[in-house]
């Protein structure tokens, strides 16, 4: 069954399909485990875990040293965004901040490390732009929701 989401500012679509213990995401295959984990298969075989949160309407993914926010489109919803900020997935502390504000970034591009839950979470950025405001500095306690980042096209 296709379905749509909302992933970094853009509109995609996955082919998403059940069988007995698995979801199949394109060509991947993810199952989830009794301890809450996920594995994911990718079609040449090699496997990772991944972690998830729902906050609200949004998911929240850890994959691979990389955090995703993915919101699933309701039919009739706007494509567009207003706010094209980072928020924290969850309380913790920002580690480090590697851009500053009027920088330009690229898609993927490492904007801060946080900590949260003995974890390093990796904040990119989800599309090309410039970082019109850092709204943190290393060392302060973030609560989940936090904008750490805003950014324009």
């Amino acid at each position: 069954m296709q379905h749509e989401f909302k992933f970094a500012g853009e509109m995609i679509e996955v082919t998403i399909a059940r069988d007995s213990e698995n979801w199949m995401l394109g060509e991947n295959r993810a199952q989830v485990l009794a301890d809450g984990r996920i594995l994911v298969t990718s079609s040449d075989g090699t496997s990772k875990f991944a972690h998830s949160a729902k906050v609200g309407d949004v998911w929240w993914i850890h994959f691979d040293g990389h955090i995703f926010c993915i919101e699933k489109s309701e039919a009739g919803s706007s494509n567009s965004d207003s706010d094209e900020g980072m928020t924290a997935p969850m309380p913790g502390k920002i580690l480090e901040v590697k851009v500053a504000d009027g920088e330009s970034v690229e898609s993927g591009q490492l904007l801060l490390i946080m900590e949260a839950m003995k974890m390093e979470h990796r904040i990119v950025a989800p599309s090309d732009g410039m970082v019109s405001k850092v709204n943190f500095s290393a060392g302060d306690q973030v609560q989940q929701g936090d904008v750490l980042v805003e950014m324009v096209d």
